[in-house]
């Protein structure tokens, strides 16, 4: 019955996309989604990371904007979420990462106020041990900062952008030695942008600059080389995202959803396109089933891209449990 009815619902859902789309999928696409087992709690401005084949869903908060603690775990093998210890303190909008066995929880924010240039930015780092089910505090981050993203090379987790005015920082941690390292400026500043890392490069996209989601968004995309401590361009998104999410598949990076869109009644972008890096080339797919934004870093397990959770209408004030699954059938390799 389960299986059933979730895929009655992803029926509904492409039936809708492709007419407002006004035109249908291609077949290989348009069967690419589907639904996993839903989060047990609602939730947005949460951190995603992937490690062992189980995602870890952390903080953020739900309708009320009351934030969480909360860390959820999804067992892809089994498809079944549960609950883990809890951060030491409750965070939205962290940067999260899987480095060396362990997760690791840089930034965020304590509250989520009016005025988003007054929150409570934090530059705390908390490393959870899955075997221990615990958390420790490691060494602070330079800068406090909320609302950036983090990629993983070589072992070193790099942090780019966040709210003002942190829009431009960029450092890296090393957990072999508990120690942070700042780095040249991310070129263009920005927050609530997507991060990648492939063939020990950095990429960042799009983002938005100012503190809120009314804010205007950058379409830029900005490489850093960890050889060469220097960042390049590389070709523009296809129309300017913030609050984007993303994740390299395949050799390409898939970039999702988005919040300040004006052409959607919740104000949110259902787009969906992919990156490939070998030919700096942007391409549009069929837009998501369900339009999300609010959730930094995804997890590519087995062939799937997992998306859980995320809000559904602009702005904090919004939450879900949906947890959709897209198989990229591309390769860019």
């Amino acid at each position: 019955m389960k299986v059933l009815s979730c895929t009655l619902l992803m029926a509904a859902l492409f039936v809708v996309h492709s007419h407002l789309a006004g035109a249908a999928a291609a077949p290989q696409e348009k069967f690419s989604w589907t639904l996993r087992a839903p989060l047990i709690a609602a939730n947005s401005e949460t951190g995603v990371a992937e490690l062992d084949g189980k995602i870890y869903v952390i903080g953020g908060y739900p309708w009320d904007r009351k934030t969480v603690a909360t860390v959820l775990v999804y067992d892809s093998r089994a498809d079944k979420w549960q609950t883990a210890a809890p951060l030491p303190v409750p965070l939205n909008h962290v940067m999260p990462a899987a480095a060396g066995g362990k997760i690791y929880v840089i930034g965020g924010q304590s509250s989520e106020q009016s005025d988003p240039d007054k929150a409570g930015f934090v530059n705390t780092v908390y490393e959870y041990d899955p075997s221990a089910n615990r958390w420790v505090t490691k060494a602070p981050m330079p800068t406090a900062r909320s609302g950036g993203a983090a990629a993983v090379v070589g072992g070193k987790i790099y942090v780019a952008g966040g709210r003002p005015p942190a829009g431009h920082h960029f450092a890296v941690y090393d957990p072999s030695v508990d120690a942070w390292t700042k780095l040249p400026d991310l070129p263009t500043q920005r927050n609530h942008l997507a991060a990648g890392a492939l063939d020990g490069k950095v990429y960042v996209f799009g983002g938005r600059f100012g503190g809120g989601f009314q804010s205007e968004r950058t379409d830029a995309v900005e490489v850093y080389d960890p050889k060469t401590n220097g960042w390049s361009k590389r070709s523009k998104l296809l129309k300017p995202r913030g609050g984007v999410n993303g994740i390299f598949a395949n050799g390409c990076f898939h970039l999702f959803g988005g919040e300040g869109n004006p052409d959607h009644p919740y104000h949110v972008f259902p787009d969906h396109d992919y990156y490939d890096p070998v030919r700096d080339t942007w391409h549009k797919l069929d837009p998501m089933p369900v339009a999300v934004h609010g959730v930094t870093g995804l997890a590519f397990i087995d062939g799937n891209i997992h998306l859980p959770g995320g809000g559904l209408t602009q702005g904090g004030a919004s939450g879900s449990t949906i947890h959709q699954v897209y198989r990229p059938p591309m390769s860019c390799r």
